[in-house]
């Protein structure tokens, strides 16, 4: 019994982990975001996804607030969109639980405030909570928030 309990949990860790690359290949590709939200997110729950990047609001329009459902995806998406660009995403250092049905993963990239057009290099976490489909149900982010209202001000 505790072989077969220890197989599915090996089983699961590896779809987790496959999932959780591709989304994060998705981004570092800078894939469409509506191919990213149908490929990616969970239509089984579609109505309780979450979305939050951590963070004081006051610094970013995107930080410090949760984003519902599928259409709260869209507008996060569009948001960021709106401030920020990125290049040279790459990901690393993923750590998957298959009793929670999580992981996280460490990322880095290069990102531009699209305002000021002011640059800056970053480490960054992702948590990723998925469904039994291995779709994402919750996706969170803690950044550099500091750099980021820096860069929107021009003070970079």
């Amino acid at each position: 019994m505790a072989q077969e309990q220890d197989g599915t949990l090996l089983q699961r860790r590896s779809s987790l982990l496959s999932a959780a690359t591709a989304f994060c290949n998705a981004f570092a590709s800078q894939e469409d975001p509506s191919h990213i939200l149908s490929s990616h997110f969970s239509a089984a729950h579609a109505d309780d996804i979450i979305v939050e990047e951590h963070g004081l609001q006051q610094l970013a329009p995107f930080l410090g607030r949760q984003f519902r459902g599928k259409d709260g995806v869209r507008s996060y998406f569009d948001l960021i969109a709106r401030c920020l660009t990125y290049s040279d995403m790459r990901f690393s250092n993923y750590f998957v639980d298959p009793v929670t049905n999580q992981v996280s993963v460490r990322g880095q990239a290069t990102f531009t405030w699209t305002s000021t057009r002011q640059s800056w290099d970053e480490v960054f976490t992702y948590v990723l909570d998925f469904d039994e489909e291995f779709k994402v149900v919750k996706y969170e982010i803690w950044a550099d928030s500091g750099a980021a209202y820096l860069a929107s001000k021009g003070q970079l």
